[in-house]
């Protein structure tokens, strides 16, 4: 049991840093501000380094993580391209990338409880996947 929790909360985990890498590339090309434009490079750098500690892991078990869910990557993918054909804003972006934040937090809690037999490694990785997106969060403020 722990074996099969371990290797679903990190296949869960990569799955979002999957999502929070590609969100980010998708708006990446609309921010106007250096600034801003700087703290999502260091958000995906962030997302990238977590990422490979969570697949080195998932590697000593032989397992390949897993790809985002199809369809809610194409949900966010229409409303991030809706969003930035009506307005393409900082502010906007800012509200998109909080927004994805905010779910990528309640998923990673929710797999948290539901692999609650995961080892203390797997466990530790979600709860900094969680600060990380916690920060961000707080960060992206004052582009609101």
């Amino acid at each position: 049991m722990i074996e099969h929790d371990t290797i679903e909360l990190l296949r869960e985990c990569d799955a979002g840093i999957c999502m929070g890498i590609s969100a980010i590339d998708e708006v990446k090309d609309h921010v106007q501000s250096a600034d801003f434009k700087a703290q999502l490079d260091g958000y995906q750098r962030e997302y990238a380094q977590l990422q490979n500690e969570i697949r080195g892991i998932l590697h000593a078990y032989h397992d390949e993580g897993k790809d985002p869910n199809p369809v809610a990557e194409g949900m966010a993918w229409l409303k991030t391209n809706f969003m930035m054909a009506v307005k393409e804003t900082d502010e906007e972006i800012a509200d998109l990338v909080t927004d994805g934040c905010n779910m990528g937090i309640k998923s990673i809690n929710k797999y948290l409880n539901e692999y609650g037999a995961a080892d203390g490694r797997a466990k530790d990785l979600a709860r900094r996947l969680i600060e990380l997106q916690d920060r961000q969060l707080k960060e992206l403020r004052k582009h609101l």
